[in-house]
């Protein structure tokens, strides 16, 4: 492709212009849309259903759902749930239905809607006004509340392989020889839209496509919290690690860093109810009831308010005494336990349900405040939480 064509690409996004519409171009995903696959058959069949496509950015969920709106000749409405919320859903259950045509919602990053929003959601998916097709990055299981979880099927989207990143690179149009693909398809690491959007920002700021192009562009960017990236693993870390070392200040702001970047807040909250458990630990046992206090809260509030509750749990936790010997204690029993195995349970600790257990001394010699230890013969002795000063 010459410079000179460059300008008619940019009048839409390259990602858009050749996203694929069809399962025949569709590239990856073939444990889902291959021949006899779940998503193939119901998309060939005009299966009308609800359904969360989880997977992490650039594998596809967007192209599929728009693919399987079109095979079953919906009514399609996109939102993002980053900034749609209740009016939103009620301007599209007010709209005039066309016959005969499912209308189908397509919610992006399905996370993003806080219970409440979701509790609003459920109805209308439950008595079929709407066809929801959530796309998350995130586990389901965590993110999506179980009554409206249980009437969508998930799908898990794998990440693109090298050959399929290839492919969609070829597609681009852009002619790229194999040291800068290879370098470009490292760097996306499994992300097709960032490779692409990475050789149409290139082009526009070069005019051509090549290794040195490429990096030049890439230095060129502005530094984004990516989620899958090495900042987003760095400044978690400065977050676990500045509330560890007692320092409200710095982990207020690296949590205020997270949240002005868009990560999710619910993410950050797992993180501290962790915390709570693994540093603070017995030191100061509520420590855990307000870490969970902040993650409802987080749930159900959502952004930006729950930012307010976020800090006032960092602040907490911070200035909590700190002490790890549960977490220790348990990861050296962890240890132990795929050391040796199944060990056996000492007879007196067994359950004797039946006649013929009892009478093979299952539970015989059982006393409820026994100072007797318990562990297995072979680790008799052993001590794995440290005595407290």
């Amino acid at each position: 492709m010459s410079p000179n064509s460059v300008q008619t690409v940019f009048m839409e996004p390259l990602a858009n212009k050749i996203r694929p519409n069809t399962l025949e171009t569709f590239v990856g995903q073939q444990h889902l849309v291959g021949a006899g696959k779940p998503l193939r058959l119901a998309i060939e069949q005009g299966h009308v259903f609800s359904f969360v496509l989880w997977g992490t950015p650039g594998v596809g969920k967007t192209t599929l759902a728009r693919i399987y709106a079109g095979a079953i000749d919906a009514e399609l409405y996109e939102l993002s749930a980053v900034s749609a919320g209740k009016d939103d859903i009620r301007k599209i259950i007010k709209e005039p239905r066309v016959e005969n045509r499912p209308r189908v919602l397509f919610l992006d990053e399905i996370h993003r809607f806080n219970k409440a929003q979701q509790d609003f959601l459920l109805p209308f998916v439950e008595n079929g006004e709407l066809v929801l097709i959530g796309a998350t990055t995130e586990n389901p299981s965590f993110e999506v509340i179980p009554a409206l979880l249980s009437r969508l099927r998930v799908f898990v989207l794998e990440e693109l392989s090298n050959d399929e990143m290839s492919e969609i690179i070829e597609r681009t149009g852009f002619k790229l020889d194999e040291t800068a693909k290879d370098w470009l398809i490292a760097m996306a690491n499994g992300d097709a839209r960032q490779a692409i959007t990475m050789i149409e920002n290139t082009a526009r700021l070069s005019g051509e496509v090549n290794l040195e192009t490429l990096k030049n562009t890439l230095q060129s960017k502005f530094l984004r919290y990516d989620k899958q990236g090495e900042e987003h693993f760095n400044v978690i870390s400065a977050f676990i690690k500045s509330m560890r070392a007692s320092q409200p200040d710095a982990a207020i702001y690296y949590l205020a860093r997270m949240i002005a970047a868009g990560e999710d807040p619910k993410f950050i909250a797992r993180r501290m109810v962790i915390f709570a458990s693994e540093d603070v630990g017995l030191a100061q046992p509520t420590a855990l009831v307000v870490a969970n206090a902040v993650f409802r809260a987080v749930e159900t509030i959502g952004l930006p308010e729950c930012g307010i509750n976020l800090a006032h749990g960092v602040a907490y936790l911070a200035q909590c005494k700190k002490d790890k010997s549960a977490y220790e204690a348990y990861m050296a029993a962890l240890e132990d336990a795929k050391k040796h195995g199944n060990l056996p349970v000492p007879m007196n600790l067994r359950n004797a349900p039946t006649k013929l257990m009892k009478d093979l001394g299952y539970s015989a010699g059982y006393e409820k405040y026994t100072t007797d230890d318990l562990l297995p013969k072979k680790l008799k002795g052993k001590k794995y939480l440290k005595p407290r000063d």
